[in-house]
């Protein structure tokens, strides 16, 4: 056990080496490395999860404890390289944006609604959709429920109301 715990003492010591070599060269360079937006993730399947250091790894001066997801171009990745906790902040956001029109939408016109709706709700299930292909049907499932959600706020139905026909009339 300790032969183990001295390996990965020694890839993080070797890790930290490199990080120092890289931030040397972008000084030389005229570039800095933020260390306080710097994230710290190992990847590994789930099963392997628990065997990943949880020590934190040095970086320049500070030191980085490893997260469980990590956000990059706009997307979480999670430790196991799914977007588990994508999918649920943005299905998370959504519902929020929906709380929030719900309380003004007696006072605009429909179209201003709609328009909103849109913008606020839909365009941030849009973002970054590219790298949705192919994700398990129990995620896609939150996202496809915001969309439902909206669909029926705009047409003023009943979230126990069939939205089938409702997606295909906006389409």
């Amino acid at each position: 056990m300790i032969s183990k715990f001295m390996a990965g003492a020694d890839r993080q010591m070797s890790l930290s080496s490199c990080i120092d070599d890289v931030a040397l060269w972008m000084a030389a360079n005229r570039l800095q490395l933020n260390t306080s937006k710097t994230d710290l993730l190992w990847c590994s399947t789930s099963r392997r999860q628990s065997q990943l250091p949880c020590i934190p790894l040095r970086v320049g001066s500070d030191f980085i404890s490893p997260s469980s997801s990590v956000l990059n171009l706009g997307i979480f990745l999670d430790a196991d390289l799914t977007i588990r906790t994508h999918v649920q902040r943005t299905a998370a956001g959504g519902f929020a944006a929906l709380c929030k029109l719900r309380s003004i939408w007696r006072s605009v016109p429909t179209s201003v609604y709609q328009t909103l709706t849109v913008l606020l709700v839909v365009s941030r299930l849009d973002y970054r959709n590219s790298t949705l292909v192919r994700i398990p049907a129990n995620l896609s499932r939150h996202l496809q429920s915001v969309l439902n959600a909206a669909a029926r706020s705009v047409a003023g139905l009943r979230r126990s109301d069939h939205i089938t026909n409702t997606l295909a009339s906006f389409h």
